[in-house]
């Protein structure tokens, strides 16, 4: 678990260390990323916290969603 700072949203803060590691390449390229259930546990954040984790990432194009399947890291160009 991490130690939210107060001003920032923490959808924001737990988006920022999955993108690290996505840049790291903790996660590479078409990995599965931490679903809702995971991030929930890992961060102690609300479902739909996480949710949001996973939209900002996907709008930002770092991550796409397959049904059924779960989220991955898109694949670079």
């Amino acid at each position: 678990m991490i130690e939210f700072v107060p001003d920032i949203p923490r959808w924001r803060q737990v988006a920022d260390v999955i993108r690290q590691r996505i840049k790291d390449g903790t996660y590479p390229p078409r990995s599965r990323v931490p679903s809702v259930n995971q991030l929930t546990e890992e961060f102690g954040v609300a479902a739909a916290t996480a949710h949001k984790v996973h939209r900002g990432l996907r709008a930002e194009g770092l991550i796409y969603t397959e049904p059924g399947l779960g989220s991955y890291v898109s694949p670079q160009p």
